[in-house]
């Protein structure tokens, strides 16, 4: 393959940020990705052999995305441009699709113009990409850390191939640290810094998947190391405690990260899983989640998935919402911990989430039904002369305080069952219940039982 050809600013001296002093000069210096950048691997086969494709780079800060762009352009021996779309409009796509017709058209060079943050363009400002796309004008390379399939159009999603950068790992990590260290030229190693093993393995940790994050640290780290007596600079303990501070997980409120950790959180408390459903929690927590969101979410899991299998549940589960909003944070995330773990340990059923879904689904594709005569309300003599409420029967003065053989349904939906109890926790007694009721109407209607509940 060929080298990237850096160009002046990226030559430039030290007050750049580390961070991009250290991008990648080739893509064996690339840390991470191999799934998509190792030999024989779509997108590094498409790199090396020059016909580059559009592409979407979809992945978590700090995976590579901007460099991989540059990378890319340097290869192919393209121009290079970029636009953010947080700082663009139209005037900016015109003008930016403008000059990458003229190098095409005066110079015959192709053009490979990165959007960072895409998803934020809206959609007809993604659409001006579209003919240029497919007439060859852009390699377009779109760059963002939110899912595709949700924040950009089909129209451009069927033109550039989406590939998925994943957080990097902490030895990967190890290794940029290690590099920017030593480097003379482009990173600190003409500051001589000490900085121990196992200092280097927290940094990475630290970092939490994140390049950017862990040179943007790293710098820190160096501008505050004290000098030492025999020359050099020293990165202890408490520098690195002190650049690193208390909170550095990764969490995007309203991102990709934060509906990934709420739908473990439920999964795990769906599958009876305390410990894992407690991890999740105090991870959203922690990465500053509103306690209050996770207790309405917390509500709807205890119907959802526990339902009548155990009724405790959903009353343990409005109980801690309540202490959040009498108490706050810190102090009610104990009862919200208390509501996760008991639904954790709860018998399941989703009984009652089926039983609405299905009868729903029934409301909406059916017609409006008129209510049968004898369950209507009659509270005047009119619509008693009329017919209403005529043979209905009162089921506290009935055996067993039950109507058997009365229909409740439309005439036109006679029979129908939603609601099927699973054979676990309080459920078992009400389908063992339902059973018998079912008994009692088919002796009451002379028909063999159905075998329902």
């Amino acid at each position: 393959m060929r080298q990237l050809s850096m160009n002046a600013a990226q030559d430039a001296p030290q007050a750049r940020p580390l961070a991009d002093r250290m991008r990648p000069r080739e893509l064996d210096e690339f840390a991470g990705q191999q799934h998509i950048l190792a030999p024989g691997r779509a997108l590094r086969s498409a790199i090396a052999s020059g016909a580059m494709h559009s592409l979407v780079l979809w992945g978590p800060p700090g995976t590579g995305k901007t460099t991989l762009a540059l990378l890319i352009a340097g290869y192919i021996q393209a121009r290079f441009a970029s636009l953010s779309a947080v700082l663009s409009g139209v005037k900016e796509i015109r003008a930016a699709i403008e000059a990458a017709q003229q190098a095409r058209d005066l110079e015959g060079r192709a053009t490979v113009l990165f959007v960072d943050e895409v998803h934020r363009f809206n959609k007809s400002q993604q659409d001006a990409f579209l003919p240029h796309i497919e007439n060859g004008t852009i390699v377009f390379i779109g760059a963002t850390t939110e899912n595709p399939s949700f924040e950009l159009n089909n129209a451009l999603l069927s033109r550039a191939r989406v590939y998925v950068l994943k957080a990097l790992q902490a030895p990967d990590l190890r290794v940029i640290i290690d590099r920017a260290l030593a480097d003379a030229q482009r990173g600190l190693g003409a500051l001589h810094l000490n900085m121990a093993p196992e200092l280097r393995d927290l940094l990475a940790q630290a970092a939490d998947g994140d390049a950017r994050r862990a040179l943007n640290l790293l710098e820190a780290a160096a501008d505050l190391a004290p000098e030492q007596a025999g020359g050099g600079r020293q990165i202890d303990a408490a520098v690195l405690q002190d650049v690193i501070g208390a909170g550095w997980r990764r969490f995007d409120k309203g991102g990709e990260a934060f509906y990934d950790q709420i739908s473990a959180l439920h999964k795990s408390l769906r599958g009876s899983a305390p410990d894992a459903a407690l991890y999740w929690l105090c991870r959203m927590l922690d990465g500053g989640c509103d306690p209050l969101y996770v207790a309405r979410r917390v509500v709807r899991m205890a119907c959802e998935d526990i339902g009548n299998a155990d009724p405790r549940a959903l009353q343990l589960a409005l109980n801690a919402w309540d202490v959040l909003e009498r108490l706050g944070s810190p102090e009610g995330e104990l009862a919200l911990a208390q509501a996760v773990l008991y639904l954790a340990c709860a018998p399941k059923s989703n009984a009652v989430y089926t039983a609405y879904n299905a009868a729903m689904a029934d409301v909406r594709a059916g017609a409006s039904l008129e209510v049968p005569m004898h369950l209507r309300n009659a509270p005047t003599r009119l619509l008693r002369d009329l017919g209403y409420g005529k043979a209905y029967r009162y089921a506290h003065d009935e055996a067993e305080g039950y109507a058997a053989g009365v229909d409740y349904f439309p005439d036109a939906m006679s029979g129908r069952q939603y609601y099927q109890p699973v054979n676990r926790g309080l459920e078992q007694k009400i389908a063992a219940k339902l059973a018998h009721l079912r008994e009692l109407d088919a002796m009451a209607r002379g028909t063999p039982p159905d075998g329902g509940g």
